[in-house]
């Protein structure tokens, strides 16, 4: 059996939601200067060749070239930091807005609620006004 829209919506903390809402945006922008500050791995520069020690240059060529490998994915990784943090910011701040969102349209809500009410009794005292007759 599916469970409806209204039903889950209804399960859901609001007050809490509400309450944690600005926390989680300010730990989101917290994150993302954190990451942004950080700068990127810097090259390590590779040792001076030395011609006497023909027998490890191709060691040394080999670690070089591992090197140079973990030296780009360590940079493509710091960008895919940069771009995850600055995506959890934006979802962070879009999360705030609808909540303050939902938040105004919940009193909207109830107001309605209480002013349908309000005019249902007001018509029912006037119907019931109308069909006991008025005094004469």
């Amino acid at each position: 059996m599916p469970i409806s829209w209204l039903t889950v919506l209804q399960t859901v903390p609001w007050a809490e939601v509400i309450k944690a809402a600005p926390q989680i945006a300010d730990g989101a922008r917290k994150l993302w200067s954190t990451v942004a500050r950080k700068p990127a791995a810097p090259a390590l520069q590779g040792p001076e060749e030395n011609p006497q020690v023909p027998a490890a240059e191709s060691r040394l060529e080999a670690l070089e070239g591992r090197v140079a490998e973990l030296e780009e994915a360590v940079a493509v990784l710091h960008e895919q930091m940069l771009a995850s943090s600055e995506l959890i910011k934006a979802l962070a701040d879009q999360n705030t807005q609808l909540v303050q969102r939902v938040e105004a349209n919940r009193r909207r809500v109830t107001g309605l609620l209480i002013a349908t009410m309000l005019l249902a009794l007001a018509a029912a005292g006037g119907w019931g006004f109308v069909l006991l007759g008025a005094p004469e």
